[in-house]
């Protein structure tokens, strides 16, 4: 049977990348993406709703999207949902729901890096167990 997992976003950067090495060395950059929907309630009175999603680039697109991306800037994610789960240092079991993404645009207008598209958007087998966050 087939299945799809597959996210598009367009949205504001909420506050500036941060980007880390994994153990092996591997760029990793994380960041949050705001989107906006505006709806009209049964009353007719018009309502704003944001909601935030965390997105992590892998590779070349890391060092791209730590470049190129400031808070504030209008961008295009696309990529996959994964949920991580962890234990913390309080003992208790902690998960997290992020945006892989495999090709980020900036949507701004000016400057370089107008496109980031990795060649493979996969961390090396291992590394995704080895996030430093």
């Amino acid at each position: 049977m087939a299945s799809l997992n597959k996210v598009m976003l367009i949205g504001n950067v909420g506050k500036d990348p941060e980007m880390r090495f994994t153990p092996s060395g591997s760029p990793v950059t994380s960041f949050s993406v705001a989107t906006n929907r505006t709806y009209n309630t049964p009353e007719g009175e018009k309502k704003k709703e944001t909601e935030w999603f965390s997105v992590v680039a892998w590779s070349k697109l890391a060092e791209l999207c730590n470049q190129y991306l400031t808070k504030g800037k209008l961008v295009y994610v696309e990529g996959r949902l994964q949920t991580r789960t962890w234990d913390g240092t309080d003992g208790q079991k902690h998960s997290r729901t992020e945006v892989i993404a495999s090709q980020v645009l900036f949507l701004d207008k000016g400057g370089e890096g107008s496109a980031a598209e990795p060649k493979g958007e996969e961390p090396e087998s291992g590394d995704s167990g080895d996030l430093p966050f």
